[in-house]
Parts: C-alpha cells; structure tokens; sequence
C-alpha cells in the first residue's frame, strides 16, 4: 500500500526562501537576474496551479475527446517554444510548422506505443497516464529538435561555401549537407545520451524520486524510470531526424541548389 506526505502552502512558502536568497545574491555580486529570478519563479508557482486544477478536471473526465484537446495545446506551446530558440528561423509557416509537426508525430507516436505496450491502462486515453508521459517526451523532445534545426541553420550559414562549392561539383543537395546534418542530429540527440548516461550514478529523474517518496517501492520506480528514458531516447530521436531532414529539404531545392533565402531575416535586437 502506498502512501505520500502532504505538503502544506506553508511548507511552500517556508522552500521559497531559498529564491530569495539567489535573489539578494543576484544583487549583492550585482547579477542583475533578480527581477527575472522572480518573476521566473512567480510564473512557475501560478502555471503549475493551474495545470494542476485542469489536470484534476481532466483526471475526473477521463474523455479522448478533451485528452486530445489537453494534447494538442501541449504541442502547440512546444512548437511556439521550439520557435523562440531559434538565431534563424525558416521564413513562413516552416518557422512554426516544422518542429510542431515533427514533435506531434514523434511525441504522440511514441506515447501511444507506451500506452498500448507496456503500461497498459484502462482505457489506453486515461489522462492520468497519458499526460504526464506525454509531458515527459514532448518536453525532452521539444529541446532536441530546438538544438538540431538551430545547429543545421547557424552551420549552414557558416558552411554556406563549403556547402555550395560540393553542389556546384555535382553533389546532391543531401551528400553537401551531410556534414552539417551529422553535427544537428548530434546536437539534438546529445542531451538525451548525457542524461542516460548519469542517470543513476549522478542523478536521480524527478518521475523516480517523486514515485519513491509517494511509497512506490525503489525497484518499481526504477523499471518505470528506464522505461521512461527509452521512450524520450526514442521520441526525441524520431522528432529531431524528421526536423532536421526537414529543414536541409526546405534549404534547398529539386536543381541542387542551397536556398538560405528561405530563412528569415535576423530580427534588429
């Protein structure tokens, strides 16, 4: 039988302290982030209340029809944070669309999979499964395909001769871009291998510690962990491949030629 320990508001606020200390830190050194410490801290308390309380509506629901709506806001927040990240966005709809799609199908994907393999639930759509593992994939995926297309355009356009002199000798538009396709995919799948790597030895996830505190017996929250770190391995994979070799086939074109008109222009800062 599981049990967990309920936290008190003023357990809450007792842990806020320790944000205010970074805080008078940030101003004694002269840091000049404890505005944005704050209001960092501010905006997470009141998102995660609110995610709370919808998460509670929708735990009470259990409706495919409003887990898919839950879903798609989901994926288009991330498809609007992918979008941020970039030095050089592709121009038009390709700025949004890209990484959006590229995580719904990976993230979606590899959720359902999970959902219909391995955990099993009854029914497969029960939001309480089904939201935080997607939450889990989507927000490691979000961050691999964000590395991988700002690394294919920013070494594009450093590349851009190189690049261009292999077209002109007769290369296809995807042996030319090989080289810089490799180094995106390493940087969208390089925090994914980190955090595999140190996981256990340095770290212990936060989906395993929260498990084991709610009582969850340690090898059980252990199986659940590895479980959890294949499917981002997997989700994060599938997304960052597809939006990188998106994003060579939207920088180029059918004659071979290597087309960085098609990114946006730098925004004046």
């Amino acid at each position: 039988m599981t049990s967990y320990i309920a936290l008190s508001y003023w357990d809450l606020a007792l842990a806020s302290v320790l944000v205010l200390i970074d805080a008078g830190l940030s101003i004694i050194f002269g840091l000049k982030i404890h505005r944005s410490l704050l209001v960092a801290a501010i905006r997470m308390a009141a998102q995660l209340t609110l995610v709370g309380l919808v998460l509670t509506a929708l735990f009470s629901l259990v409706s495919p029809l409003w887990t898919g709506v839950a879903v798609l806001v989901m994926i288009l927040f991330a498809g609007q944070e992918v979008m941020q990240r970039q030095d050089r966005r592709l121009s038009g709809w390709w700025s949004f669309g890209l990484g959006t799609g590229c995580m719904m199908m990976s993230s979606v994907l590899v959720t359902a999979f999970a959902l219909l393999t391995a955990i099993r639930p009854s029914p497969w759509y029960d939001p309480r499964y089904a939201i935080p593992l997607l939450g889990m994939i989507l927000g490691n995926c979000m961050t691999g395909i964000a590395l991988g297309l700002n690394t294919l355009t920013t070494s594009l356009m450093l590349r851009r001769a190189s690049v261009e002199a292999q077209l002109m000798l007769g290369a296809t538009r995807w042996d030319a871009a090989a080289p810089v396709t490799r180094d995106a995919l390493r940087s969208a799948l390089m925090p994914t291998i980190n955090s595999m790597s140190a996981t256990g030895l340095v770290s212990l996830p936060g989906m395993m510690t929260g498990q084991i505190l709610s009582g969850v017996p340690p090898v059980e929250a252990v199986k659940y962990q590895i479980l959890v770190m294949f499917l981002i391995a997997g989700g994060t994979g599938f997304g960052a491949v597809a939006a990188v070799l998106g994003g060579v086939y939207r920088l180029t074109d059918a004659r071979h030629r290597l087309r960085l008109d098609r990114l946006a222009a730098l925004q004046a800062t």
